[in-house]
């Protein structure tokens, strides 16, 4: 290119920062992918955004969502607010769903997602002869209908066990042959939780897929599936490939117990996932003062090289009876659950809803010249400003597209007859 000519993008998104406190920097962008990155780019561009010093990052992660029985309240019971309640009332619940409800109601939550951010997802699916196949055809649908804004990754899931049930265990089968992305199980709801552990890998050997497992769901640390699940994951050469969800009873642990099982975990390539508001609302319900939180540590575990994340889980209905699938918010209350305040380690629960469930999932992740110009802006001048305050999701791009728009903040003062104060 000559000197004097002028370079043209498709988009250019300017005055943004990519860093805590960082300079202002502009992003250009061509072919849906960022082509440079500096402050004050000279060129012309089919779009031009202002940024006004927002904070711009490649969006939020969801390692783990059910979108298949989201927004069910009006049709499910709670009384006791136990994990064995919600697993009971959501079984009850799923031999009625639909194709099209699931639809409906999966659009809801993504959409809410997309709104707040994110980019990409793992949602669960519930296969069984209680739901068919229909929650797992509509999240189909919903992965290809919103693949314009997000990317959604569908797991197989096992809710209620595999070997007292040999039918569900052909059906995951079935799924991954038909585009399921990975399997995932639940031993703690089956009568020989082994045996489902290694049911589930040997479908996912066949598949050649990842594993994510729910995993060791009470306070009692002298109760734990996860040993198998270690074993199993280096027994198959898995490491790397496995994930495990909840784990609540390491908030029950001994540091020196916690540090054990950490260094466990990191050596076989394991990545867990907390859920705090799930985590939070089925744990302790047997005490009456001094109620448990019933979070894992997933700080504490990080620091030992655990790869950890932070994720919604459920949204409306037994299982979690609230909710926004906003994980700005959701890394907040993790933040504050786990009593974090240095700013180190607030960074570190920001990765875990952006760059660290990507890794998890095994995707590319960042901002950087030849990286997909996938990315969000938040209204805060970093990571660590955004987590402490919940920063107002501004506007998203997904391969240089727009995705969605919030609109900018707007007070008007009296006296301003409708202008911007």
């Amino acid at each position: 290119m000559s000197t004097l000519e002028t370079e043209r993008f498709d988009l250019v998104i300017r005055n943004v920062r990519t860093v805590d406190g960082g300079p202002l920097c502009d992003l250009a962008v061509s072919g849906g992918r960022i082509r440079r990155i500096g402050q004050s780019i000279r060129c012309e561009a089919v779009e031009t955004y202002d940024g006004e010093g927002a904070f711009a990052f490649a969006g939020f992660v969801d390692s783990h969502i059910h979108l298949d029985k989201a927004c069910i309240l009006d049709r499910c019971n709670i009384c006791e607010g136990t994990l064995p309640e919600a697993v009971r009332e959501t079984a009850r619940a799923k031999a009625g769903f639909s194709p099209e409800d699931v639809y409906a109601r999966a659009a809801r939550v993504v959409e809410k997602a997309i709104s707040h951010g994110t980019v990409r997802m793992r949602t669960f699916v519930e296969i069984d002869p209680r739901a068919g196949f229909r929650s797992f055809e509509a999240i189909k649908l919903i992965r290809a209908d919103y693949a314009f804004a997000i990317d959604i990754e569908i797991c197989a899931f096992a809710q209620e066990g595999l070997t007292s049930e040999p039918a569900t265990f052909h059906m995951l089968d079935a799924a991954l042959a038909d585009g399921a992305d990975l399997v995932g199980g639940c031993p703690y709801t089956d009568p020989d939780p082994e045996r489902h552990i290694e049911m589930v890998f040997e479908l996912a050997v066949k598949h050649g897929v990842a594993v994510d497992f729910h995993l060791d769901f009470d306070l009692d640390p002298r109760h734990t599936d996860l040993p198998e699940v270690i074993e199993a994951t280096l027994r198959h050469g898995w490491q790397g490939r496995v994930s495990i969800g909840h784990v609540t009873n390491l908030s029950a642990m001994s540091p020196t117990k916690l540090e054990a099982i950490a260094g466990r975990l990191a050596r076989a390539g394991i990545a867990l996932t907390v859920l705090p508001a799930t985590d939070l609302f089925l744990n302790g319900r047997g005490r009456d003062r001094l109620v448990p939180r019933g979070v894992a540590p997933a700080h504490v575990l990080a620091r030992h090289g655990v790869v950890t994340s932070i994720a919604t889980n459920n949204v409306m209905n037994p299982f979690t009876p609230f909710g926004d699938a906003s994980l700005i918010r959701m890394a907040n209350l993790y933040a504050n659950v786990a009593q974090l305040s240095r700013d180190e380690d607030i960074a570190q629960a920001f990765d875990m809803v952006a760059a660290n469930p990507a890794r998890q999932l095994g995707v590319t992740y960042g901002l950087e010249e030849g990286a997909p110009a996938t990315l969000v802006l938040l209204e805060a001048d970093g990571a660590k400003a955004s987590l402490r305050e919940i920063a107002r999701v501004r506007t998203g791009w997904k391969d240089g597209v727009r995705s969605f728009d919030n609109g900018r903040t707007h007070i008007f003062r009296p006296g301003t007859k409708g202008k911007t104060a």
